[in-house]
Parts: structure tokens; sequence; C-alpha cells
């Protein structure tokens, strides 16, 4: 009896180690997933010229086609007008960063002067809290106003990210009227907005939802670690002959 004793704690303290390691990396992966993960300025490459880029998609969020249909109308747009759009994606900010700072660190990065500036606009979203930003030259203010512009980020990428993160559609719809509206066309306007009736949901964000599946895993192993020797010792118990038999 002493040695299934002996046998049954030599098994709790064994699995104990083995579980301690793995909470500590849990617990220190949670705390360093956000700053390993983030983007800033100086990780965006240089634009050289020429180089063909006009969507630099690093959350990875556009289907290649449809990156390629994006990228192949804007560089349509840039031979017939010299007014030059590009789209960038980021997955996390720096921290103190905003999509205003982080657009506007990259625009002076790329294009340092204002006559480099003046034809060009640049449309950057952080895809963990969708949160967009828009900055233009000054030479495309004559077709493109501020007030379209911001149109443009905050209802035409919006609007299908509210409805299901709908990234595809939604750089398509923002690359087809901003390429309507440098084009000397009439500006077709920001989707239209159906109202619905929404049922308040239990669903998690991703990485919420992460965290809450380590967090179930590391709890699950604790009590593994505590009832299988107390089950095992209680199976012994009960499969013993009775003193009195």
């Amino acid at each position: 009896m002493k040695q299934l004793l002996n046998q049954v704690f030599c098994l709790k303290k064994h699995l104990i180690r083995l579980i301690l390691p793995l909470v500590t990396i849990l617990l220190a992966s949670s705390l360093i997933v956000t700053p390993a993960l983030a983007t800033g300025v100086h990780q965006i490459p240089n634009l050289t010229a020429g180089d063909g880029t006009w969507v630099i998609d690093q959350s990875e969020v556009i289907s290649r086609l449809n990156e390629g249909k994006i990228s192949s109308d804007f560089e349509n747009l840039a031979k017939q007008t010299g007014n030059e759009v590009r789209i960038v994606t980021i997955h996390r900010l720096d921290y103190g960063e905003t999509p205003e700072s982080f657009t506007k660190a990259l625009f002076e990065k790329w294009f340092p002067t204002k006559e480099a500036q003046a034809n060009q606009i640049l449309l950057v979203i952080d895809t963990v809290t969708n949160g967009t930003a828009i900055i233009t030259g000054d030479q495309v203010k004559s077709l493109l106003s501020d007030k379209i512009a911001q149109s443009v980020a905050s209802e035409t990428v919006l609007v299908p990210l509210r409805n299901g993160n709908k990234y595809n559609q939604a750089f398509l719809d923002a690359s087809d009227r901003l390429i309507a509206v440098l084009s000397g066309k009439p500006d077709p306007g920001p989707p239209k907005i159906v109202e619905k009736v929404q049922v308040e949901g239990t669903f998690k964000k991703a990485n919420e939802a992460e965290q809450s599946n380590a967090i179930a895993w590391v709890i699950g192993l604790i009590i593994a670690a505590t009832v299988i020797p107390m089950a095992t010792y209680y199976i012994y118990q009960v499969n013993q002959p009775s003193n009195n038999g």
C-alpha cells in the first residue's frame, strides 16, 4: 500500500513538472506576441522607380487574384493620369502608433518632398483594429478632395468589414471609387448601408479565442495532474479484496 502511494505521488510530481514549463511558455508567449507581430514604418520596404508596387498586403487578407486586379488597375491609372494609389495592410501597429501617424510617416518615407508627394495617394489599414487612414498629395486634391478621401477610408473600406470582414470586397470597392474620381469621373459615393436587426452574439475575437483555448488547456492539464493519481488510487482501493473476506 505504501509503495502504491509513493508511486501515485511520484506520478503526480512528474505530471506537474511537465505542466509547469508548458504554463511558463504559454504565459510568456501571450506577453511577447504583441510586440513580435507589430509593424513599424522601418519594416516597410522602400519604393524604387518603376518597381510596380501598388499593394503591400502584409496581413495577407487580399486574395492573389484581387491583388493582381487592383495592382493592374492602379498601374493603368498611373499611366493615364499620373496619379498613383497604393494600399498597405498591416497586422498590428507598434505601441503608441496610430493608423494616421503610421500612414503619414510611411508617406513621407516613400515621398520625402512636396514634389514627390504631389500625385500620390496612400491608403493604410491595420487589420487587428480595422483602423484606416488615407493621405493624399496636393496635386490630386482638385479631384480627390479630403472629404471624399476620408469617406473612402471610413465608409467604402469599413462598410464591408463591418459586414463580415470582407477585405477583398472592401479594397475592390475602394480601388474602383478612387480610380473613378482620379480619372475625372463622378464620385460613385460610399456603399449603401442596409440597417439590420442584430442579435448579440457570443463570438470572440481571434486573439481572445486563442488565449481562452490556451488557458483551457492549462487548466485541463492541471486538473489531470490532480485527478488521475486520485482516480488511480480509488480504483486500486475498489479492486482490493475485503479485509474481512
